[in-house]
């Protein structure tokens, strides 16, 4: 029998686009006639070095970042982001808003919790919706409003940025990043892990604006600290050499297909697609998602069948090479990540598999 060609619909780590992974298979014994691996030579050598600078220019270039933001390449994970964003800034009077719509923004507000005071906006932190801004409770001395742009488990995304006023705004985009254009210039900071949209996992990209350096807790670890990192240009000590290679080669990917807005035109007819076959199924699958903050990279839905027609949807996707489609734990269902490296054809597929699952499953 031929074999079956996998596509891993997985939320994270996930896909990665296999033009990438040839041409880093082509340089992983011999990078740019050095001799040696990329993963194998000196962060503090002049080849590493110019990667390094190369890979902040790319992002630079696809974002229109401006010249007052650092672009940090740091480790931790988003676990360890939730720690350093509070760590870095709430400082200034001791409390910061925190806008919970999901899973992750949830564990990054208890996180910050230990550094200082959080103030929950939302009057309610019903999921799968967002309270208009009218409804908000922002304080006028929080040190900084953090929200996260899209929910990898929950499948919210926000559909707008968040007005702050003269409040710095953070924002987590790990399972959105680069998948549509966005103003730099209004944030803070920006993070995003890049195991879901832009690289294999062990490195998160910092997007901090210049002045918010310098405010960390005396206590924060020097890895953890914008400040140090920004000033030693990434290569306070040993970074993930590797995944920094990768991610340049990712951007630069995307650069060749569009950019961020062709990744954006992408997103759209891809996630349009699933919305259609869930709208078009007649209950058969249902999105508990509000219309107005559906995600279009992470999209949950639940069969009428229950947990019986949930398993049966996914052995027969398994057979066809479909991976990684189980809904989160906390969550149960289907999930099927459409992240930036997940193609229009590999999309098609699954919704042709959607729509043949609804005539052929018995009760």
């Amino acid at each position: 029998m031929p074999e079956v060609k996998v596509i891993n619909f997985g939320a994270g780590p996930a896909k990665l686009p296999e033009e990438v992974l040839l041409e880093v298979q082509k340089e992983l014994l011999n990078y740019a006639g050095t001799g040696m691996s990329v993963m194998e030579m000196s962060h503090r050598s002049a080849d590493y070095l110019n990667i390094n600078n190369n890979c902040q220019n790319s992002l630079r270039n696809l974002l229109n970042i401006p010249d007052n933001y650092h672009i940090l390449f740091m480790q931790g994970g988003g676990t360890g982001l939730f720690a350093a964003v509070a760590m870095n800034l709430i400082s200034r009077t001791g409390s910061a808003d925190y806008i919970v719509t999901g899973t992750w923004s949830k564990k990054a507000a208890k996180e910050a919790a230990k550094y200082g005071k959080v103030n929950l906006v939302l009057p309610d932190t019903k999921i799968g919706t967002i309270q208009d801004q009218s409804e908000w409770k922002l304080s006028p001395d929080a040190s900084y409003v953090y929200y996260c742009d899209n929910e990898t488990v929950d499948g919210v995304e926000f559909p707008y940025v968040p007005e702050t006023g003269d409040v710095p705004l953070v924002t987590d985009m790990s399972s959105n990043f680069l998948t549509r254009p966005f103003d730099v210039s209004k944030f803070g900071v920006v993070f995003a892990g890049a195991q879901k949209n832009f690289g294999p996992s062990g490195i998160v990209v910092a997007i901090v604006r210049d002045d918010l350096l310098g405010s960390a807790l005396p206590f924060t670890p020097s890895v953890f600290d914008f400040a140090q990192i920004a000033k030693e240009n990434s290569v306070l000590n040993t970074p993930p050499t590797f995944q920094v290679y990768t991610i340049w080669r990712v951007f630069e990917w995307i650069r060749r297909n569009g950019g961020v807005e062709g990744m954006q035109e992408r997103s759209r007819l891809k996630s349009g697609s699933v919305y259609e076959a869930i709208r078009n199924s007649k209950g058969f699958y249902e999105s508990p998602i509000d219309e107005n903050v559906r995600s279009r990279v992470n999209i949950p839905f639940k069969l009428r069948g229950g947990a019986d027609a949930d398993a049966e949807f996914l052995k027969g996707a398994s057979k066809l090479g479909m991976t990684q489609l189980k809904g989160h734990r906390s969550v149960g269902g289907i999930r099927v990540s459409l992240y930036n490296a997940i193609t229009l054809e590999e999309t098609k597929l699954f919704v042709d598999y959607m729509n043949r699952f609804t005539s052929s499953y018995k009760k």
